[in-house]
């Protein structure tokens, strides 16, 4: 099955930049911020996403996600970014592609967040902006896909200004916040991206 799989050139050290962000793959050096900007917007977050470990927020938590994400990069089967504003360094979020699939398919889905102090600013906009030239390009995508809850109208609105377009609803999607969740389906495709 490895001739189905196309070769991307360094994918473990891509960090695109633009619009005044980095994004780029974390690191143990993170922890702090990361941390606090989780904890501080905790809030804020957890109506969209999967209940978080008992242990995320620690030391020992985060180091065991960057080996499972270190695994996932090796295995071409994920790509997490954190987003730094490159005029301070403060870390504003994250992007991660996921769930990359290779072969006939050429496509992988995409998760965000963004921390509360940072929210209603565009930055995810402009992130997203900035990543995806790296999936259509050095990651060789044919399509990029995305969901959100219905009622989450931040989220949708960053992924229409980037250009996807709504492609359903699949109920009872996700788990989100320990209830299963109807997911608006979102899709872009190289041919549809304007760059």
């Amino acid at each position: 099955m490895a001739l189905f799989r196309l070769p991307s050139s360094g994918p473990a050290a891509l960090a695109p930049r633009g619009n005044g962000l980095l994004l780029r793959a974390p690191q143990m050096s993170d922890f702090l911020q990361w941390a606090h900007l989780r904890e501080s917007s905790r809030d804020y977050l957890t109506p969209w996403e999967p209940i978080w470990p008992s242990d995320d927020l620690t030391r020992s938590g985060f180091r065991r996600r960057l080996r499972r994400y270190s695994e996932d990069i090796a295995a071409d089967r994920s790509y997490p970014f954190l987003i730094f504003r490159e005029l301070d360094g403060a870390m504003v979020g994250g992007i991660t592609l996921a769930n990359v699939r290779r072969g006939i398919v050429q496509a992988g889905t995409i998760g965000y967040w963004v921390g509360q102090p940072h929210a209603h600013r565009g930055y995810m906009t402009a992130a997203l902006r900035v990543l995806l030239p790296t999936l259509f390009g050095e990651l060789n995508l044919h399509r990029v896909e995305a969901a959100c809850i219905p009622t989450n109208a931040p989220s949708i609105r960053v992924l229409e200004k980037c250009g996807f377009s709504r492609e359903g609803l699949a109920r009872r999607y996700l788990c989100i916040n320990g209830v299963w969740q109807d997911h608006l389906l979102f899709g872009l495709l190289h041919e549809d991206f304007r760059g």
